[in-house]
């Protein structure tokens, strides 16, 4: 299938040229009784992908989360690590907006 989308380029760079095409919005709203949940948006991964994606992020911030309509719900405010922890996998600094 990654064959088809980049013109049979290998499969790394063709992540790579994705992820680089890709731009992610990472915000805080406030839910109920005043919860604070960091919303990440604009991966565009297949729901398995954003799964390991939050998954990854779960256990690096020590919270909860779930994936819901394309987006990774993480409990609590954690823009900044999630930024950082976004630029480590690989996307580029540039693509990702946190808005505050």
């Amino acid at each position: 299938m990654a064959d088809n989308l980049c013109g049979g380029l290998p499969a790394d760079i063709c992540e790579q040229l994705n992820k680089e095409e890709q731009f992610i919005k990472i915000k805080l709203e406030k839910r109920r009784y005043g919860k604070e949940v960091t919303i990440i948006e604009g991966l565009a991964d297949s729901d398995e992908e954003l799964r390991k994606k939050a998954s990854e992020l779960k256990s690096k911030l020590a919270a909860g989360g779930t994936v819901k309509d394309g987006k990774i719900i993480i409990q609590g405010d954690h823009r900044e690590k999630a930024r950082e922890i976004l630029i480590k996998m690989g996307y580029p600094e540039s693509n990702i907006l946190t808005i505050e």
